[in-house]
């Protein structure tokens, strides 16, 4: 029971700051695509979850 309040604002949060304007949901508002400079060191891991969140973000909000 004392788990219930944490856990319903940590469900609700995302939803809300997602919240546009126009009354709509914009899932993809606060998310943008990671670039990379020169100066990055990058393990082969971080590389991998770079990748992947650019293309799931190509896939889902057409970056």
């Amino acid at each position: 029971m004392r788990w219930t309040v944490p856990l319903l604002l940590a469900l609700t949060l995302p939803l809300t700051c997602c919240a546009t304007g126009d009354g709509g949901i914009d899932p993809c508002g606060p998310w943008r695509p990671i670039q990379v400079s020169a100066q990055d060191s990058l393990t082969q891991a971080t590389a991998a979850d770079l990748l992947a969140h650019n293309q799931t973000g190509r896939r889902l909000c057409g970056w």
